[in-house]
């Protein structure tokens, strides 16, 4: 099998990219820009919405894993919205082209809220342009494989903990504000539970789960356990040994953000143990 991977030189990309390679996988990476993806993929600087074939352009891959995203961590960002067209054309042309399986990376964040164990029947109602677009593109993503018989893997992602130099994510932020000296953060209340996922642990989950086919569909990317924000933060702190210290209720919790939610673990929790 020949791995397209798109977003390659992103917070996610890179260690997916890597953890693919590590096992074995034959990687071919593309973002804006490649500089920081691992030398052993082949690395394609390309920009995949002006590409009218794309297929031909990344060498005729067999599997794409569509990471790219732009503003992933700004969910009321206008982009997620604009961008949207051309996901679903860069996915569209991919699949009439003659690639086996398509998987793209989601985000619990479709769903909208609710409390309790999301699975992949869920009902979705998202409550941000980041869910909205997300959740659009899962529905249209799901009639382009199913018109050109492309095996489909929506790999639906919860909250990541690591790589705090990348990405935008609560965990960078308090990383940057450590090393800055600061002696406080502003917080919310922290009282929701979330679904978090090492780093290392959610790239072995995506990896894993593109390079095999006997489960499909939509899966949870997750660890099926919710923790309360404010302990995993804490805990955090803890274990990079910062001294910095939260300042609960600086800022009020996300309207659309469930009070409890976690991932139904058992479709990763097999694919993982397959590989053992």
């Amino acid at each position: 099998m020949k791995y397209l991977v798109t977003g390659a030189n992103g917070y996610i990309g890179q260690g997916v990219v890597k953890t693919m390679l590590d096992l074995g996988a034959e990687v071919v990476a593309t973002d804006f820009h490649t500089d920081e993806v691992d030398e052993r993929a082949k690395r394609i600087d390309a920009d995949l919405f002006t590409l009218d074939d794309p297929y031909g352009y990344f060498e005729k891959p067999d599997v794409v894993i569509h990471l790219a995203w732009r503003d992933g961590f700004r969910h009321a960002s206008e982009n997620h919205m604009k961008d949207l067209p051309n996901h679903y054309s860069f996915i569209e042309k991919m699949c009439k082209a003659g690639i086996r399986k398509m998987c793209v990376m989601g985000t619990m964040h479709e769903i909208g809220f609710m409390e309790g164990c999301i699975k992949a029947d869920t009902p979705c109602a998202p409550q941000s342009l980041y869910g909205i677009a997300k959740n659009a593109l899962r529905q249209a993503t799901v009639l382009a494989c199913k018109e050109n018989n492309v095996k489909l893997q929506w790999l639906r992602g919860y909250y990541i903990v690591g790589n705090t130099h990348r990405g935008c994510s609560i965990f960078s932020k308090l990383t940057a504000a450590a090393e800055a000296g600061d002696e406080t953060f502003p917080f919310t209340t922290g009282q929701n539970q979330f679904d978090f996922t090492d780093y290392d642990l959610f790239c072995e989950q995506v990896a894993k789960a593109s390079m095999q086919d006997e489960v499909l569909g939509i899966i949870e990317c997750c660890t099926g356990k919710p923790m309360k924000l404010a302990d995993r933060v804490e805990k955090f702190i803890t274990d990079n040994g910062y001294s910095i210290s939260l300042a609960y209720g600086t800022f009020p919790d996300r309207p659309y953000d469930s009070k409890a939610v976690w991932g139904d673990s058992r479709k990763i929790d097999k694919i993982l143990m397959n590989w053992r």
